[in-house]
């Protein structure tokens, strides 16, 4: 749902002169069909495409085999306490486990349940979800236990920070740089892309630091409390969606930070900076989960400022190199990242905002973007996987 963005050359920045300077804006991802990545005419068994499955125990006493910690939680770059709702489930699933008298199993994508245990944790768990009248409550509790699955079935399998395989781990080829503290990313992120292999939004936090680039959880009460409490102190004038909002005039990045209107305020957001900060929400999800999440944006900003028109932005045209691996519904949409690198590329051609080198850190992201479709890449190969996808688009594009 994203205007794509230009490319520009790829290389890594030094590690004397990463200086980043971001953005953050509203941005959806791939299509949830585009989870699948069809053979160029060979047709490749299940068993070649998934990691096999790992055995995780909820009731031991190692910290391993217990309850989430706030140290784990917050290793996968959360930034919240641990989700009441999240430990909850933890809890009837230990429950369940000492029950059936046999471990959790888990594989394939996400973190899923698998055997004997899955089929009675799902009745146990729609059993639960009927009971709840209330529809916030019942979003919550699906948001929570979708986030717990892939918490336990995550341990010692995926890298807490890059969310590839221990195998495949990505970190120490990505350089972490600084941010302008005049903005912040807000990753809006749907729960059934946390820990997502090929999420990208995950690198802005990599790169930058969680208090530049933050992750929220959709669904997760703490998460939303903390990003809108934030926006609440800033005020809606320094808050944007990127994102195409039909029902509402989305303006360009050009359009919204030349007007004068904006200009009028530049010189107290630089003497300012705590009471100025730009907030940028990025909606990190399926594009077919991405319009439930803004309007749920929407709810919450009617709540707080007593309307529901959120600012919204668009971007201009281009292509992701995510593109080779995870193909947009439309060259009109992109990843994450490449909406991050997008915004900044665009910043960067405006005069106010000419001086924070966002062409810099905009490679910044482009470089990792690039080391991780390197790594998703190499997998897929060493796993017996194409990486060749359907051609999805019969457009041509300038």
């Amino acid at each position: 749902m994203l205007r794509p963005w230009r490319t520009f050359p790829l290389r890594c920045p030094s590690s004397a002169t990463a200086h980043c300077t971001f953005f953050c804006f509203v941005e959806s991802r791939m299509d949830a069909k585009a989870r699948t990545f069809p053979g160029d005419g060979n047709t490749l068994s299940s068993s070649a495409s998934r990691a096999p499955p790992r055995q995780v125990h909820v009731s031991g006493e190692a910290a391993e085999d217990g309850p989430i910690s706030l140290q784990e939680w917050r290793g996968w770059g959360c930034v919240s306490p641990v989700p009441t709702m999240v430990t909850e489930v933890i809890e009837d699933l230990k429950l369940l486990e000492e029950d059936a008298d046999a471990p959790m199993s888990f594989g394939g994508t996400g973190g899923k349940l698998q055997g004997e245990f899955k089929v009675e944790e799902d009745k146990k768990h729609r059993a639960k979800y009927q009971a709840l009248g209330d529809s916030e409550k019942k979003l919550q509790f699906f948001a929570a236990r979708q986030i717990a699955c892939r918490l336990l079935g995550s341990r010692n399998y995926l890298c807490q920070k890059c969310w590839l395989p221990m195998d495949d781990c990505m970190c120490s080829k990505v350089l972490p740089c600084s941010m302008w503290h005049g903005m912040r990313f807000w990753v809006y992120m749907h729960p059934k892309d946390f820990l997502r292999q090929n999420n990208t939004g995950k690198l802005l936090w990599q790169l930058f630091g969680v208090e530049a680039a933050t992750l929220c959880l959709f669904g997760i009460a703490e998460d939303e409390e903390i990003m809108w409490n934030t926006f609440r102190l800033a005020g809606k004038s320094k808050v944007w969606c990127l994102y195409p909002n039909k029902s509402a005039l989305t303006e360009s990045v050009q359009e919204t930070f030349s007007r004068a209107k904006f200009q009028s305020q530049r010189a107290s957001i630089a003497e300012r900076n705590e009471d100025g900060i730009l907030n940028f929400v990025l909606i990190d999800g399926t594009w077919s989960n991405s319009a439930a999440m803004f309007r749920r944006l929407k709810e919450q900003a009617k709540m707080v400022w007593g309307e529901d028109d959120l600012p919204c932005i668009s971007l201009a045209t281009g292509a992701s190199a995510m593109h080779k691996l995870r193909p947009q519904p439309s060259w009109d949409r992109t990843c994450t990242a490449a909406a991050a690198i997008g915004l900044m590329s665009e910043l960067q051609a405006i005069t106010e905002f000419s001086s924070y080198s966002l062409d810099k850190q905009a490679e910044s992201v482009e470089y990792a973007l690039q080391v991780l479709l390197e790594a998703l890449t190499a997998r897929r190969l060493r796993m017996g996987r194409s990486i060749t996808r359907k051609v999805r688009h019969t457009i041509n594009i300038c």
